[in-house]
């Protein structure tokens, strides 16, 4: 197994591990920017965040797939890295703007 795998294999299961205690042990903390006293449904949000991170643990997997079977010039390497940077901007975009539907406005003070 390449050495490039390896690593996305480990970023994988990193993101993915992140990803299962959001989901499924509500560990909302470990979401950046959380607030406590902003979010609406707690339980909504670790949901959304939580199956996002695991969506970019499985385009991580996918793609140290496509880097272990591929040599190393070929040109599927090349299509599938640029997919996947494509998909995670994408994924966290959503995940930005998603989020915002789990919590209150901010108060506007003047």
């Amino acid at each position: 197994m390449s050495t490039g795998s390896v690593i996305l294999l480990a970023c994988a299961a990193f993101v993915g591990a992140l990803g299962i205690l959001i989901t499924y042990f509500g560990r909302v903390e470990l979401i950046a920017g959380y607030d406590p006293d902003r979010v609406t449904d707690e339980e909504g949000l670790a949901s959304f965040i939580g199956t996002n991170a695991l969506a970019v643990a499985g385009l991580l997997v996918v793609l140290a797939l496509v880097e272990f079977t591929e040599p190393a010039d070929g040109a599927a390497t090349d299509v599938a890295w640029i997919v996947f940077f494509v998909a995670v901007v994408a994924l966290a975009g959503w995940m930005v703007v998603g989020s915002r539907r789990y919590e209150r406005e901010r108060d506007h003070e003047r």
